[in-house]
């Protein structure tokens, strides 16, 4: 009875961790798009990623599995979606894919008049810069919430990113 009982919970946990992103596969999903928005924005992969690992507990949270909104970043309109058969109202936006979320992120740090002095300010080198003044420019409201960036950064080497130079053939195609 304890062997069944031991394989049958040993199955339920092994089947739930393969369903989850680790940070692990997270990253490697998403650090070449992180590096590409990198090049072209100037903000630091390591800070796309570990935003992105840390508002959607790696692609793990609610919102990053249904709505694609890989940094908890609201919009406009209301957006529904289905939770264990109940009608959820959000106001979380809903992306067509991670990379649009990503995306979004990007143009929300470049473009919005709170952010945008961030890109004259640090460089993509500047990883703690960045998180400290993402956090002192309004993005979140936890007091610790830069810090825990930080800490993921350091964590999985995400600040390694920051030095990879633009592929070729992507530095090729917007040449033409």
């Amino acid at each position: 009875m304890k062997k069944l009982l031991f394989v049958t919970l040993f199955s339920i946990f092994s089947i739930a961790s393969f369903a989850q992103n680790t940070s692990q596969s997270y990253i490697e999903q998403f650090k070449d798009n992180a590096i590409s928005i990198m090049h072209e924005t100037g903000i630091p992969a390591s800070i796309i990623m570990a935003v992105a690992m840390h508002e959607s507990g790696n692609g793990n949270s609610t919102i990053a599995k249904k709505l694609n909104n890989q940094f908890g970043i609201k919009g406009n309109t209301r957006t529904v979606y289905y939770k264990k058969k109940r009608k959820v109202r959000t106001s979380y936006k809903k992306y067509d894919s991670v990379l649009e979320s990503f995306n979004d992120f990007a143009r929300v740090l470049t473009q919005r008049k709170q952010f945008s002095h961030l890109g004259d300010k640090f460089t993509q080198h500047d990883y703690k810069g960045w998180a400290k003044g993402i956090q002192r420019s309004g993005y979140c409201s936890s007091k610790k919430w830069s810090s825990q960036v930080i800490g993921i950064i350091k964590r999985y080497g995400l600040h390694e990113l920051d030095s990879i130079p633009e592929p070729k053939q992507l530095a090729q195609n917007t040449e033409k």
